[in-house]
């Protein structure tokens, strides 16, 4: 007689609910811990996301969100029919294009330079001067920069004065209102965009620093063959980053620096919401154009992000 095989009875397959169920139940104590990181986003940051809606309604506080009439595409119509919405637009791209330019790659030479420093002493004393604008706040900031740029009382006035060249008011020319914003925000920043990079370069192995030297390697090629790229990866995703935040360009320190002589330049798409929006009670037209920015920035994010994976692959996601 041919054997059977005799078949044991098979435990029931779980179902993905109660696999996640029991994996809860096995680490209920960091779940709990990161509940309140949990409910903090999702209370401020997406909870507000069913407000986006006013966008395209016709918003009245009387008949809330969901009573407020449909009007569709037409607060985005309206903002490009604006006659001064394409200045805006480039005002807006101007400044961040400026700012991603000029200031991007300074917190990378700084935090290089300052690696090479062979005194620890003197590190730290570069480190605390470079940081220390980071915690002024912007008020001061634009404060100091009608002081020291002031036509008849400012120091860099006199200076040119000293040299022989006329006053100069940079505060209300609009050729200046860029230039003024970007590196006063690079000096206030500089220093504090050093950190991560300094953090990079701290784990780099010292064994790849001793073998160049043994081979003869200069200062400049420990940079160039070790230093830089170990901190590439980082450099990349914060570029990808900043490009998220591309349109994003600082309302309270544009419209602090905004006067009647250089509106030409200052006004941008954060300044005008908030004059719409918070001045006007423009709710939907305010939110509108919001959301146009987001979109770019959402834009901007993922091909920066595919374009950085194809080539290097580091990306975010």
């Amino acid at each position: 007689m041919e054997s059977q095989a005799i078949k044991l009875p098979q435990a029931p397959k779980k179902t993905v609910g109660q696999r996640i169920q029991k994996h809860i139940a096995r680490n209920w104590q960091y779940y709990l811990l990161c509940l309140p990181a949990l409910l903090y986003v999702f209370i401020f940051c997406y909870g507000p996301m069913y407000g986006i809606q006013i966008a395209f309604r016709d918003y009245k506080v009387k008949d809330g969100i969901s009573g407020s009439e449909w009007v569709g595409l037409d607060w985005f119509i309206r903002f490009f029919q604006l006659p001064n919405c394409w200045n805006l637009i480039k005002n807006t791209i101007g400044i961040s294009v400026y700012q991603l330019v000029a200031g991007f790659p300074l917190p990378i030479i700084l935090a290089l330079l300052i690696n090479q420093c062979p005194g620890v002493k003197f590190k730290k004393v570069v480190q605390t001067v470079t940081y220390a604008p980071h915690f002024i706040s912007v008020v001061v900031l634009v404060g100091m920069l009608q002081l020291f740029l002031s036509p008849t009382s400012g120091i860099i006035n006199h200076l040119l004065g000293f040299l022989g060249i006329d006053p100069v008011f940079f505060m209300g020319k609009p050729e200046y209102f860029k230039s003024v914003y970007v590196w006063s925000g690079i000096w206030q920043s500089t220093g504090w965009g050093t950190i991560i990079y300094i953090a990079a370069l701290s784990g780099v192995n010292p064994e790849l620093y001793e073998a160049a030297q043994i081979d003869g390697a200069s200062k400049g090629q420990l940079v160039r063959y070790i230093d830089i790229p170990s901190i590439l990866p980082t450099a990349v995703l914060l570029f990808i980053l900043n490009m998220g935040s591309f349109m994003n360009v600082g309302m309270q320190k544009a419209l602090l620096m905004q006067n009647a002589t250089n509106m030409a330049s200052s006004e941008i798409i954060s300044t005008y919401v908030y004059k719409i929006g918070l001045l006007k009670s423009q709710f939907s037209y305010s939110t509108a154009i919001g959301l146009f920015e987001t979109v770019i920035n959402i834009i901007l994010l993922v091909t920066a992000n595919q374009i950085s994976k194809r080539v290097g692959q580091t990306s975010l996601f």
